[in-house]
């Protein structure tokens, strides 16, 4: 039995029913931009980090020690300080260094790129 390859339908009747996949007119995103995404959505896909964001973002003063967390959330120092670290490494948290203490707030230009991430991109009207 032979089979036929090809489409019994003109392409122009698969575009009008909606059948063909639009051209892909955004310019593809530059691989270095693509690694950062990556980053601080590995960082926030967490059910801990993101306690501790948010956590961080409503404190009083918008910073919180690692002691502070580490009773809020019951978890152990090195745990808690383990996730901070991936958060700075993303780039979601500033830490500063007081005595003995790591202070972390949210740093603006991580949060900006969250935001970025999730904002749909405009569509341009044809």
């Amino acid at each position: 039995m032979a089979v036929s390859v090809e489409d019994p339908e003109p392409a122009g009747e698969r575009e009008r029913a909606g059948r063909v996949p639009a051209v892909l007119g955004e310019p593809l995103m530059e691989r270095d931009h693509a690694e950062r995404v990556a980053r601080v959505l590995k960082a926030i896909a967490d059910p801990t980090r993101l306690q501790l964001l948010h956590l961080i973002q409503t404190a009083p003063c918008g910073e919180a020690c690692v002691g502070e967390l580490t009773e809020r959330l019951g978890l152990r120092q090195p745990t808690v300080s383990h996730h901070l670290k991936t958060m700075n490494e993303a780039g979601l948290l500033a830490r500063e260094r007081r005595g003995t203490w790591v202070w972390y707030s949210a740093d603006p230009e991580g949060l900006r790129v969250v935001r970025e991430i999730l904002r749909a991109p405009a569509r341009a009207e044809g």
